[in-house]
């Protein structure tokens, strides 16, 4: 499940006292990791009174390609927890599960590990510069999926873990799982403040980022300040959202997201159709705009194989085991590739040439699908193109008629 499903049960929470951001602390933090001088047996009673061991694991997790590390306690997420309900309660999930499933869970590390009392925060950069756009029929893919980010993550995690269980503890990694809030403890551990749209700021560096944590039982000493906000008066992420969905500052309402209703099964919502643009995996416009994830974003090169870009044709000719196989790391509502054909046929239709006649072919094929999701989104695209001429005068199913009584204007 992708990393922006957690907006929607964040706001912006209350402060603590203001991180310390001075060179001395910037440089303690980063200091090199120091090898235990005493067996593990040992150690235990000498870290319980000590921040040392906490201090060589984020230096250990940034040595390791994390580009931020923090620690917090394992205690109870409140104030996620009353958000998720309260949010869950208005419907602004839209029945989205994830950490809505089960707020109790989800905002309780001691659900996953009953010892737990530490969570170590890792965070990792997913800025990568927009390669150019292909000449073919595209579609555009958020960025923290053009490569597989969570697994460059979850290797700095690993490091931190395998540390922690030589030493004699239990750990426990969670990334992009729905087992905790991971916005919430990386704010807990000083990591960075909650934007208007809701996602997590790094300090310094934006939102670009995927977060992951390792729980575990050590006493490690948790951070004590949370960072500012820094915000300020800026809602330029709020202003640029082509759906409107940010209905406050950091409040998405789910039901308009572009980004959960690509995932979403059944009918995409005819009133957001258009404003899909070319959009096939996500939405990243709210980040674009950021001031500070523009400006100070930690871009570095992909590693491996990257896609910014697929093309639309290739989703609808291919097979099920080839989409399933190309878009393994996606999620994809019970792996039915039907909902993947269904987005690409709306994008077909904001972007596709009425005069193509691959296009056309393609059109008249899923007109006549088995599937009447994909007869109704195909009766959507064609009238978008103005292809009137290619359709049905009325369907046995209700939901393809429905899309034949209310056809959409010709782009």
């Amino acid at each position: 499940m992708p990393e922006w499903c957690l907006r929607f049960g964040i706001v912006q929470l209350a402060k603590k006292p203001e991180k310390d951001t001075s060179d001395s602390a910037l440089k303690l933090e980063l200091k090199p990791a120091l090898k235990p001088e005493i067996k593990p047996q040992s150690t235990r009673h000498l870290f319980v009174s000590s921040s040392r061991y906490a201090e060589q694991l984020i230096a250990l997790g940034v040595a390791s390609g994390l580009h931020r590390v923090g620690v917090t306690s394992a205690d109870v997420l409140n104030r996620a927890r009353e958000v998720l309900t309260e949010r869950k309660s208005l419907g602004l999930h839209n029945e989205m599960q994830f950490t809505y499933r089960n707020p109790i869970r989800s905002t309780d590390p001691t659900s996953t590990m009953p010892t737990a009392r530490s969570i170590i925060v890792g965070a990792r950069s997913y800025a990568t510069q927009m390669p150019l756009k292909p000449i073919e029929q595209s579609a555009r893919v958020a960025r923290y999926v053009w490569a597989d980010y969570y697994e460059q993550l979850r290797q700095g995690l690993a490091q931190i873990a395998a540390q922690l269980k030589k030493d004699g503890w239990r750990a426990i990694i969670l990334a992009d799982d729905n087992s905790i809030v991971d916005r919430e403890v990386a704010y807990e551990a000083g990591l960075g403040w909650y934007g208007k749209n809701a996602n997590l700021l790094i300090e310094g560096a934006g939102s670009y980022f995927v977060l992951g944590s390792v729980l575990t039982n050590a006493p490690l000493t948790p951070s004590t300040t949370t960072v500012k906000d820094g915000c300020g008066s800026c809602q330029r992420c709020i202003d640029k959202c082509p759906t409107q969905a940010i209905i406050a500052p950091g409040v998405v309402d789910a039901r308009k997201c572009l980004a959960w209703l690509l995932q979403k099964p059944g009918i995409f919502d005819p009133a957001f159709r258009i404003a899909l643009g070319d959009r096939i995996y996500g939405c990243d416009d709210c980040q674009e705009v950021c001031p500070p994830t523009v400006r100070h974003a930690i871009v570095e090169e992909p590693q491996g194989k990257t896609q910014a870009w697929v093309n639309v044709m290739s989703i609808l000719n291919s097979d099920d085991e080839t989409l399933l196989e190309n878009f393994k790391a996606w999620y994809i509502a019970d792996r039915d590739p039907k909902w993947l054909r269904r987005n690409a046929l709306i994008i077909l239709g904001n972007i596709g040439d009425a005069s193509d006649e691959a296009i056309q072919v393609v059109l008249k094929r899923y007109l006549i699908d088995r599937e009447p999701i994909l007869r109704a989104h195909a009766v959507w695209a064609t009238a978008r193109l103005g292809l009137n001429n290619l359709l049905p005068s009325k369907d046995s199913d209700p939901i393809v008629q429905d899309e034949l009584d209310s056809l959409p204007s010709v782009k």
